[in-house]
This record gives structure tokens, C-alpha cells and sequence, in this order.
């Protein structure tokens, strides 16, 4: 900004004069902005409100209208649940069935001796292998039914030949505190068990080395062992085996998906009793979390219809708010923003649309079905608190001190029918969300996934704009009109008190 010295020959304050001359622009000037603040705070009341109203709309509404989402709803529980776990989809019937585990799946085990070095040290993984008397040889191994080959020489480590096991498909392990080595399948089951393959008495003599020569081994070439022969231990992998309502079954694991059922074998048992029955909490609990999020949303919309006026309050200029705290501009502010949304005809038009749609009256096998059928009501305009006459409450509700003392109807329909609750709030949800969607369906003045006119509202707040510099350009027009008028009169002045000092002079004076 331009640094002005005037008044030096009048005596005038100009920059007041000018000033006091071009408000009449400034005013025009700070009403639009005013206005595009105010538009600002309904862009920023719309966006929050507009997320609580999507956040309902794509989680717990959308949910509400898969029917599966109730019928999954399955508790199951097991006579002995030390011995097996279970779980039912939404395709088993409620009722009792039969289990008895007779087997574990288990994986295959090799134990080897404990082993002791040439030179009487104590072995670790980077001793080597010739420490153990072997100098060459090749190992066959059969993992899953698969033969497979591991190299041995004098100068691989331990560490080496745990590792050359490990990527043929078994878990290798060398224990240095017991000194012998420790060999498993890598998943349970039979078809993932393994066993060396002894062809030759080489393959036996670099097995008995290692410590992982079995008896078996020794059979398998009709090699009788000397006296005192310590061998390795093979405990051999094994399929689990159930019998589930009199019928067997195995598997490669403990875990079984039959009709339905998800069984987890933990432990041998006797027979069991699965029992399979509709899960009313978890039915009720969803019921109850979705008219929570409900309320909250038709609560919050309501709070802004409603809320008290402000007028006679309007967006504060720069010089208002010098002359004001900072408290005190928050406070004004707040008064407007909290009102922004106050008698909002699109405001209206969601909750009037949400409200209609849950009083519906839907059929299910014959018989209609409103929201009070399974009593869930409103409290009523005069018994509701302030902004929540569209908020609805559970008879029975241990949470809501509304209705807690009336019957639980909700929890009865669901024990008692499961499949009304499912078809009633299925269609009650989709006809809630069809409405929303609608609403939210993008147009020329809003956007996808916006209940309000998020399009419209920004090219009036861009015209304001527009609007705001054309009048910030006539404001610094008409004050360098005026300066430039004051500042030939300040020339005038001068050049006449010029004149008149020298005509002064000349008389003497």
C-alpha cells in the first residue's frame, strides 16, 4: 500500500476525509464478504453433517440390509469344549448333533540320539561334519511320498546340514544343550510325513553318524545292530479322525468344515454334543447399534434445525474485531455458526425423507410389521428430550432409561421368530437406503454422496469472490480519484501561499 503525506498546506486530514468519502463502497464491500463467510460456515456445517449422514448411510445401515448378516447369527457350543471347538454358518439347522474325536492330526517326529565329536569336544552348528567321523555321502529322503536327495561332505557344518534338510520340505533343529538333532514335517498329516531311505551300507553309516539311524532302518538291510546300538526315535505323522452324527471323518489337519459345521479338534474324547441355536444378543445388539446410530444422526439434524436464532448477528469485519477480545469474537461467531443450518429447507427434506421411511409398514410371510411390533417407538413430541422426538427406544432396553421398564418385545421376536426380525429389518433398511441414495445422487447442483448442494454452494461462493475484487478495484479507484483531487488542491495551496510570501515581501512585509 502506497504511503500518503497530504494535508502539509490545508491543514485537512485527508486520508479521514477520503476514507469517510468512499465508505459507502467499503460497506457494499463488507457485505459480500460477510456473505461469503457466512456461506463458508454452511459449506463447513454441511460437510460435517453430510459425513455423519454417509457414515450411517454406507456401515450400519447398509449392513442392515443383508439378510445373511442375521441369518449368520448362529451360536454353537460343544458338551466338553476342551476337546473341540465349533462354529455354525447361517446354512446350519438349529438343533443337537453328535461328535467324538478319536484322533489328532500330528505332524512327523525324528528324535536323534545324542551325539558325541572324535576329538571330545562339545558340538555346535559350526562344527563341522567330519567331527562326526562322516567324510562323504548321499542321503535319500522321502517327504509327502516324494524321494528327495541331500548331499553330505566332510566340510559342511551342522548348521549347514540342518539348513540343507530345511529346503527339502522338513523342519531341521540342532539342539547343542541335549547334542542330538531334531526333525519334523513341516505340516501335520500323513501325506506330509517323512523317512530316510536307507539303499546301501554307506547311506546307513553316515545316518548312524548324524544320530538319525532308526531301527527301521537297519531292517530295511537286514543289518543286524551291534549290542548296545543307540537309535533315533521316529514317531510317525497321523491323520485326525472324527465321527460326527455316527459318520467318520479324517483329515490331514484337526480342523473340519462339514455341512456347515467348523470344527477344531483339540483333544480325544468321548462322544459330545454340538448344539446350534440363533444368536439373540448378537441379533439384538445389531438391531439396537443401528437405531443407536440413527438417533444420533436424526439428533444432530434436528439440534441444527431447531437451534436458536441469531439474528441481528453477522460476520464481524476486520475493525469490529480490533475493537472486540478475542473471547468476545469467538463467542459472536459461535452464535452464528451454531445457527447456520437453522430452518435449512434441505435439512428438512433428509429428515422428513429418513423419519417417513422408518414408519413403514413392511410384510413378512403374510403378516405386516412396523418398527412398534417389536416394540420400538418414539417417546412422542411432548415426552421426548429436546431434539430427539425422532429418536427411537427399545421396550425393555436395560441402557435407556425411556423405556427399560417396559416388556422386551424385540428380544421375544427374536427368540421366537427369527426370520420376521430378519425380513422386517431388511426391508425397513433397504427402503431407508434407497431413500438416502436417491438424495445423494449426483446432479448439477450437488455431487455423488451429497445430500446437499456441495456445487451450487461453491459457485456462489466463487461469484462472491468475483463479486469482492470488483469491488476491492472501484474502493481503490475512487480513493486514488479523490487523493489525486486533494493532492492538486494541496498544489494550488502551495503555489498560492508561494505567491503570497513573495508579494509579502515586496511590500515589506
Amino acid at each position: 500500500m502506497a504511503i500518503r503525506i497530504s494535508g502539509l498546506n490545508s491543514g485537512l486530514d485527508t486520508d479521514s476525509i477520503v476514507q469517510e468519502l468512499v465508505s459507502a463502497y467499503r460497506t457494499k464491500q463488507d457485505k459480500y464478504k460477510k456473505a461469503q463467510t457466512k456461506l463458508s460456515w454452511k459449506q463447513d456445517a454441511w460437510k460435517e453433517m453430510n459425513t455423519k449422514i454417509y457414515n450411517f448411510y454406507s456401515k450400519s445401515l447398509s449392513n442392515m440390509r443383508r439378510v445373511g448378516n442375521f441369518t449368520n447369527k448362529k451360536v454353537t457350543t460343544v458338551s466338553d469344549s476342551s476337546k473341540a471347538t465349533v462354529s455354525a454358518s447361517s446354512s446350519v439347522v438349529n438343533g443337537t448333533q453328535t461328535l467324538k474325536v478319536n484322533k489328532l492330526a500330528k505332524a512327523g517326529y525324528l528324535t536323534g540320539r545324542e551325539l558325541k565329536a572324535s576329538d571330545g569336544e562339545k558340538i555346535t552348528t559350526s562344527t563341522e561334519l567330519s567331527k562326526l567321523g562322516i567324510s562323504s555321502g548321499t542321503l535319500k529322503l522321502k517327504v509327502g511320498g516324494e524321494t528327495k536327495t541331500v548331499e553330505v561332505t566332510s566340510g559342511m557344518t551342522v548348521k549347514d546340514f540342518t539348513k540343507a534338510l530345511s529346503e527339502q520340505g522338513i523342519t531341521a533343529n540342532f539342539d547343542a544343550n541335549q547334542q542330538r538333532f531334531f526333525l519334523a514335517s513341516s505340516e501335520t498329516g500323513v501325506s506330509h510325513d517323512f523317512n530316510f531311505v536307507v539303499e546301501d551300507q554307506a547311506s546307513l553309516n553316515v545316518l548312524n553318524s548324524l544320530g538319525l539311524a532308526t531301527e527301521q532302518n537297519y531292517k530295511d538291510l537286514n543289518v543286524t545292530p551291534a549290542e548296545g546300538t543307540v537309535f533315533a526315535n521316529k514317531d510317525d505323522a497321523e491323520n485326525a479322525e472324527i465321527v460326527l452324527n455316527g459318520a467318520t471323518f479324517t483329515g490331514e489337519s484337526n480342523k473340519f468344515s462339514i455341512n456347515g459345521l467348523n470344527i477344531t479338534a483339540t483333544g480325544i474324547s468321548d462322544e459330545m454334543t454340538i448344539s446350534t441355536s440363533t444368536d439373540v444378543d448378537g441379533i439384538y445388539n445389531m438391531v439396537k447399534d443401528f437405531l443407536k446410530e440413527y438417533n444420533e444422526v436424526m439428533n444432530a439434524m434436528e439440534a441444527a434445525y431447531n437451534a436458536p436464532t441469531a439474528k441481528g448477528y453477522e460476520p464481524l469485519t476486520d475493525d469490529e474485531k480490533d475493537a472486540m477480545s478475542d473471547k468476545e469474537v469467538e463467542k459472536w461467531e459461535t452464535k452464528i455458526k451454531d445457527s447456520i443450518l437453522r430452518r435449512d429447507d434441505t435439512l428438512r427434506s433428509v429428515m422428513s425423507g429418513m423419519s417417513s421411511h422408518m414408519s413403514k409398514v413392511f410384510e413378512v410371510n403374510g403378516k405386516n410389521y412396523s418398527l412398534a411390533s417389536f416394540g420400538i417407538k418414539t417417546a412422542g413430541y411432548f415426552n421426548s428430550a429436546e431434539n430427539e422426538s425422532y429418536a427411537y427406544h427399545i421396550d425393555g432396553d436395560a441402557d435407556d432409561s425411556v423405556s427399560s421398564s417396559n416388556e422386551d418385545q424385540l428380544r421375544k421376536m427374536i427368540e421366537e421368530d427369527p426370520d420376521a426380525v430378519a425380513g422386517f429389518f431388511t426391508q425397513l433398511a433397504t427402503s431407508v437406503y434407497d431413500n438416502l441414495h436417491e438424495k445423494m445422487g449426483t446432479t448439477t447442483l450437488s455431487s455423488v454422496y451429497k445430500v446437499y448442494n456441495d456445487k451450487q454452494m461453491q459457485s456462489e461462493y466463487d461469484e462472491y469472490t468475483k463479486t469482492i475484487k470488483k469491488w476491492e478495484d472501484k474502493l481503490k479507484d475512487m480513493e486514488d480519484y479523490y487523493y489525486k483531487k486533494f493532492s492538486a488542491m494541496e498544489t494550488a495551496l502551495a503555489k498560492l501561499q508561494s505567491q503570497t510570501n513573495s508579494l509579502s515581501s515586496l511590500l515589506g512585509g
